[in-house]
């Protein structure tokens, strides 16, 4: 299984909610840029291909798949800090 450092995010249109605001993921591996669909990621995470991860003061936290009325949407886990880690992640290009 690979880890892989998420770093940036994608949000969908106009969404508010925060269960169905992340469209995709991405990051930097051995130089070369990343970037999934959320169900991309979602299947990795449950399939255990990937895992992921955020770095939040300087400490790995695992993104995570979770559920909101039947929808499964990525989380991080719960780190004392933000709720929001990956929302607050830049727009990947």
């Amino acid at each position: 299984m690979t880890r892989y450092q998420v770093t940036c995010i994608n949000k969908r249109g106009n969404h508010y909610d925060t269960h169905e605001r992340i469209s995709h993921i991405g990051g930097v591996s051995n130089g070369n840029r990343w970037k999934l669909t959320e169900a991309e990621a979602i299947q990795s995470i449950e399939k255990r291909t990937n895992e992921f991860y955020v770095n939040v003061n300087g400490r790995p936290v695992d993104v995570i798949v979770a559920l909101h009325n039947n929808r499964k949407y990525l989380k991080t886990t719960a780190d004392g800090h933000m709720s929001n880690n990956l929302l607050n992640l830049p727009e990947c290009p």
